[in-house]
């Protein structure tokens, strides 16, 4: 006989498979929004076939449809700077979500089980990736602009103490569950809600010491933690929709967070637990000469140029320029040039930050190029353009070794022929780290917002 388990458990799978080619899909410009809405209809199956046995399905249909008008009101209202801390939010969300979910089935269980022990994982996982996220959200939005020295040094044993008191409670519980009762934690209520507050303090602590430079690998890392929780809350509430999304999303976040890693040429402990104040080497000012340059003056060098290379930042954000770009992309085609894209993987405040800016502006997936691939050619090129970046072109990455950032593979754009550094101000980056590139010989600076400066380059070449 076919039982509504059974079609719940067939129509789980099915939106399992959404989940999946979803997810394939994402991995190009041209399919992505239909991979996105092809994850989401899986998702929207997997909720609509769990109503089936809730008791109250008003109540729940009435949540979603106030988390999808929130949700939606969000995403049309953030501006492109500002998906950064979009991300960060939602990514706290969902932690917060396991961690509340697990908080209440665990209140209904009569025993202590193994259920109970995952459950608990959960909890902290959960709300780790909760507190941690809203840190980062924070972080990039420059509410929070330091840490206090004390707890940049104590962060390490606090976050400790979090991990032992997880393993004591770990440990009550499956002694628990082969009926042994121990006398380390002797109130189970009291632990229990000590174990709640821990589980929050411990993102605190975890996310606070670290630097704004390394918050787009931080994103990665708690994205990946939120589908860990999620998927564990699926085990507890035998949900198989939402272990198969949770591991997706799991699995998919980490493999980015190592790539970042990868990219920055720095292991997940230096980045989470030591990061660039690590480094002795001075942050001071850099000896050498600024030139600056007019925009009439960097038309003239464009116009003249057959090869540029555009190497968009964080800057590019900031301005809104990306259409403009795309803009001035197109002229210089029509001028016989031939115009690329570098994309660093940790170029902006997020993974994918450029990449998702300039398909906004339509720019050819074809056009956008990694650090690996450009620079071999680099000194074959007539001109870069650098938008607002600053840490991802830095040669103190490959000619200083007391840098904090030596050793990080980076677009190697001081050895083109020419550079054009579009920056509001000598600001140093989001790193904190000062770059030499801005008084090197061969480059110039071309001040001002990146919207109006290539609107100017964009009239000229249109006049």
């Amino acid at each position: 006989m076919f039982s509504i388990g059974s079609f719940q458990e067939v129509a789980y799978i099915f939106s399992a498979i959404l989940f999946i080619y979803g997810l394939k899909m994402l991995s190009r410009e041209d399919s992505a929004p239909a991979g996105n809405l092809v994850s989401s209809i899986g998702m929207l199956l997997a909720v609509i076939v769990s109503l089936i046995e809730v008791v109250n399905p008003i109540l729940v249909l009435s949540a979603m449809l106030i988390g999808g008008l929130i949700g939606s009101l969000f995403a049309i209202r953030v501006k492109m700077t500002s998906i950064p801390e979009m991300v960060a939010l939602f990514n706290g969300f969902g932690g917060l979500s396991s961690y509340l979910l697990a908080w209440s089935e665990l209140q209904s269980l009569n025993s202590v089980n193994i259920i109970t022990l995952i459950g608990a994982l959960t909890i902290f996982i959960g709300g780790l990736t909760f507190s941690g996220s809203l840190i980062a959200f924070f972080k990039l939005s420059e509410y929070l602009k330091s840490t206090p020295s004390f707890l940049n040094s104590l962060s390490k044993y606090l976050l400790v103490i979090c991990l032992v008191y997880l393993g004591l409670f770990s440990s009550y519980i499956l002694l628990q569950s082969f009926g042994i009762s121990p006398s380390f934690l002797p109130n189970f209520e009291l632990s229990f809600f000590i174990f709640l507050v821990v589980s929050v303090f411990a993102g605190l602590v975890f996310v606070l010491p670290i630097g704004g430079g390394d918050m787009p690998v931080v994103i990665s890392l708690l994205n990946s933690l939120s589908g860990i929780a999620a998927a564990l809350a699926g085990i507890v509430l035998s949900n198989t929709a939402l272990i198969v999304a949770g591991c997706l999303v799991g699995a998919s976040g980490l493999v980015l967070t190592l790539i970042m890693a990868k990219s920055m040429n720095r292991d997940l402990y230096n980045i989470f637990f030591v990061g660039y104040k690590s480094s002795s080497s001075s942050r001071g000012e850099v000896d050498g000469e600024i030139r600056p340059i007019s925009s009439e003056d960097a038309y003239l060098i464009l116009e003249s140029a057959s090869s540029v290379l555009v190497v968009p930042g964080y800057g590019m954000a900031v301005a809104q320029a990306q259409h403009v770009v795309k803009e001035l992309g197109d002229l210089l085609q029509e001028n016989s040039c031939e115009v690329s894209f570098g994309i660093h993987p940790v170029a902006g405040r997020m993974p994918g930050h450029m990449n998702v800016l300039l398909a906004e502006a339509n720019v050819s997936y074809d056009d956008l190029f990694e650090p690996k691939d450009l620079n071999p050619k680099m000194s074959t090129i007539d001109v870069v353009l650098v938008i607002g970046a600053n840490d991802v072109v830095n040669p103190s990455a490959t000619e200083e070794p007391g840098s904090p950032i030596y050793g990080m593979p980076i677009l190697e754009v001081h050895k083109s022929k020419t550079v054009i550094v579009l920056k509001r101000s000598m600001s140093s980056g989001f790193a904190g780290v000062q770059n030499p590139l801005f008084f090197k010989e061969n480059s110039r600076m071309l001040f001002g917002d990146a919207k109006e400066t290539i609107s100017k380059l964009v009239s000229e070449f249109k006049d």
